[in-house]
């Protein structure tokens, strides 16, 4: 059985991290890299970078100078029909075809920080996104042909108490509003989506992959959320290897870090 490496990482830059993501790649040797926020457009992404790596397969979906999400690939990918999850039409989703699955990279909007739909459009359009999530997996979920379906991103949503450094303390700060965890629970309950994390983890374990920037020491505060997920759907669950499931904290370290890091999962290629 052949075994495939998968890795997302929100890169916040992907020109001016580029060294941190191939040093990451040629350390830890995913076959799939999904990146987020690679704010740049596509004839400016440092594509013979990454093929110099290995890495020949790219898709790309850029945006000038913000959102733009990409995937590369050591294997032959297929590029697939973007899911229409964002209604500003920003560079926000890709999918293709890779091994026998469908892997989808997604960048949900952040919300800036007033938590009201009311007064805050882009929370409104946050949660508007969310909902369109929630209509498409469940459609995809109840189709009787489809392939074995894996989604990674930043998804800007930290669900579960444990997923904060303080549930009580960031039940009003967008990324852990009930609204939104509310609403991606949903998600995955009507798309049949497994969270990977929490499918390893159990409840009570604290799991971050984002540190924010304003902290002056982000080790010693450990004031982290969990906003970077792996998805398996019903069909990929069965060849996700749970134990895989790896967070990678020490790219938050060191210089010009991005304020996410990589999280990486190992599955059985379907094909």
């Amino acid at each position: 059985m052949n075994r495939l490496s998968l890795a997302t990482w929100n890169i916040n830059s992907v020109r001016l991290r580029i060294d941190r993501v191939i040093a990451f790649l040629k350390r830890e040797k995913p076959e799939i890299l999904c990146l987020q926020e690679i704010k740049c457009l596509d004839d400016q992404f440092p594509r013979k970078a990454f093929e110099a790596a290995g890495y020949k397969h790219i898709h790309l979906s850029g945006q000038k100078g913000m959102h733009g999400v990409a995937i590369v690939s050591k294997l032959p990918i297929k590029p697939l029909e973007t899911p229409g999850l964002c209604r500003h039409g920003h560079a926000r989703c890709a999918s293709v075809e890779v091994a026998g699955f469908e892997v989808q990279n997604l960048y949900v909007p952040a919300g800036a920080d007033i938590p009201d739909p009311e007064l805050n459009e882009k929370f409104a359009h946050k949660l508007d996104f969310v909902e369109r999530m929630r209509s498409f997996y469940a459609v995809r979920a109840a189709k009787r042909s489809a392939l074995p379906l894996l989604v990674a991103g930043d998804i800007n949503i930290a669900p579960e108490e444990n997923d904060v450094w303080s549930h009580r303390q960031l039940l009003n700060v967008v990324s852990h509003t009930p609204v939104e965890t509310d609403s991606l629970k949903r998600v995955l309950a009507e798309g049949k989506l497994t969270d990977i994390a929490r499918a390893k983890h159990k409840p009570d374990e604290k799991l971050y992959t984002w540190w924010s920037y304003r902290a002056a020491d982000w080790k010693l505060s450990d004031r982290g959320r969990r906003l970077d997920h792996w998805w398996a759907d019903k069909r990929a669950t069965p060849l996700v290897d749970i134990d895989s499931y790896k967070i990678h904290p020490e790219e938050r370290g060191g210089e010009k870090p991005s304020d996410h890091v990589p999280v990486t999962v190992t599955v059985t290629a379907a094909s």
